[in-house]
């Protein structure tokens, strides 16, 4: 039975992960697994996607504990995890989406880039929530249309709430590159808006 409110660091469990601490690792998904699953979502605009990607997510965790180095924060490494993943799936739906396109017996994939904000609204009509569908879109829209390297640095700052250090760390870029990626997904994400 795992402690939910296991009270060791990060590291502290990965290296009881190393030993074959299943108890340990449940402690680890338990803490994260939510926060990747929102994460991938907000990058591939897909629930199930994000779902089966944050599986593989925690595989490659628990088949790469023996080789983990804490050298950065465990919440780097993880995160670095799910980007890599997320961009190697990217690239699989953009060929399986060219391939359907290309074969006209095919059914049609169902769209990506659906996403759903969490606005904060605690009372709210139906067209309060109309609007909040709207604006969702928009801006699912406008996020799906941002570089992937924009589009992440994004992701991992307003939503995730992480430090232009960590992102750089996870994108394996300079702050400065994360903070210049920032101020150009801002500009293309306020025009998008703007013209929608």
């Amino acid at each position: 039975m795992i402690d939910k409110k296991i009270n060791t660091t990060n590291e502290a469990l990965m290296a009881r992960v190393a030993a074959g601490d299943k108890h340990a690792f449940e402690a680890l998904l338990y803490r994260y697994q939510q926060s990747i699953i929102n994460f991938i979502f907000r990058f591939l605009g897909d629930r199930s996607e994000a779902e089966d990607l944050t599986q593989e997510v925690f595989l490659s965790v628990w088949k790469s504990a023996g080789t983990y180095k804490p050298k950065a924060k465990f919440t780097t490494w993880l995160y670095r995890i799910a980007v890599n993943l997320c961009i190697n799936r990217q690239r699989s739906l953009r060929i399986r989406k060219w391939f359907t396109a290309s074969n006209p017996d095919s059914r049609p994939q169902s769209p990506n880039g659906r996403f759903v904000a969490n606005m904060g609204v605690t009372q709210r009509t139906p067209e309060d929530d109309l609007m909040q569908l709207e604006l969702s879109q928009q801006l699912g829209k406008a996020l799906a249309g941002l570089p992937t390297s924009q589009r992440l640095a994004v992701i991992l700052k307003f939503y995730d709430e992480l430090s232009y250090h960590e992102i750089a760390q996870i994108l394996g870029r300079s702050v400065s590159a994360v903070d210049s990626l920032l101020v150009r997904a801002k500009k293309k994400l306020r025009k998008d808006l703007m013209d929608s």
